[in-house]
């Protein structure tokens, strides 16, 4: 049986009896889907980060409260998630979230302003959707990833650090208070995180290329260039406001995304217009569900009428 749409998706997750679900919807869709599963008592394969960074206190307490465990799908949650099975949470010094950098790692910031639609969908080392392919030009991926950090392994955002590695062999790190470091690697490959994810807590066979240690030359990293990727910052920015502002975060990237990828906007006013709903947001210190939702109406009429399409 085929099944479209949200309302029938929500529908066959509401009712169905199965020991996993697996969401991979892109943006902001996915928190329907993620709260039906918890609801239907469902543990959840997580590949949609949007639902950990709209809602990620109401969605893990939700999920401690039905005894529904996530299981992180993307790679560099799944390296952490695999880092740190048999350690306690009070020997950790910081996590260390890798990034590629992108494909604007090296272009100068006052080249960005010429940044086209096909120059931003050239992923150097992974194939994603366009969306994502996106989010990780802008680095916003990045911000997302490090807000889904902090909820699921209950790390305070002040101990997550975000580290350029352009070979994105090493997928992240932990690091302990005795400065020993704990890292997950392998070629890219998004096979790995959902295999594990599957079978979990098995490392169960999978038909892949093996790393060859004397084919990788250099393994480098380097701090990202936050004048050039805003968006990481304004995710730490969000954080630290609380209340919905992760989720404004979130609700005005979609949007900006999806503007800029019907090439109505620029790729640098992604950044910009996130800001300006940031600021013009009048912070809660406590939101519920409705909230959120409430928020996507706000954002959606905040935007149109700052941005002259």
């Amino acid at each position: 049986e085929l099944v479209l749409g949200q309302d029938e998706a929500l529908k066959v997750i509401s009712t169905i009896k199965v020991d996993l679900v697996l969401n991979a919807i892109v943006g902001i869709n996915g928190l329907r889907p993620t709260m039906a599963a918890i609801d239907n008592n469902i543990d959840i394969a997580l590949s949609n980060k949007e639902s950990l960074v709209l809602a990620g206190d109401i969605v893990m307490k939700h999920a401690q409260k039905h005894e529904v465990n996530i299981l992180p799908v993307d790679s560099e949650h799944s390296a952490i998630w695999q880092c740190l099975r048999g350690e306690s949470n009070i020997d950790i010094n910081k996590l260390i979230l890798t990034a590629s950098g992108g494909p604007f790692r090296t272009l100068d910031k006052q080249d960005f302003c010429n940044i086209t639609l096909s120059d931003a969908l050239k992923h150097p080392n992974w194939s994603m959707g366009s969306k994502i392919t996106i989010d990780s030009a802008t680095m916003m991926n990045k911000g997302f990833e490090m807000i889904e950090a902090y909820y699921l392994f209950n790390i305070h955002y002040h101990n997550i650090e975000i580290l350029v590695h352009p070979q994105s062999i090493i997928h992240s790190m932990v690091e302990f208070h005795d400065k020993s470091i704990k890292a997950q690697l392998g070629y890219p490959s998004m096979k790995v995180p959902i295999n594990y994810a599957l079978n979990y807590p098995k490392h169960s066979y999978l038909e892949s290329e093996s790393l060859d240690f004397l084919k990788v030359s250099q393994l480098t990293f380097e701090k990202p260039d936050l004048n050039k990727f805003k968006c990481i910052e304004l995710a730490y920015k969000a954080l630290e406001m609380g209340g919905g502002a992760p989720a404004v975060l979130n609700i005005s990237n979609d949007i900006l995304v999806n503007l800029f990828l019907e090439k109505k906007i620029n790729f640098t006013d992604i950044p910009k217009y996130i800001e300006y709903s940031l600021e013009a947001y009048s912070c809660s210190s406590s939101i519920c569900l409705e909230d959120i939702y409430g928020l996507m109406d706000w954002v959606e009429d905040f935007l149109n009428n700052k941005i002259e399409v």
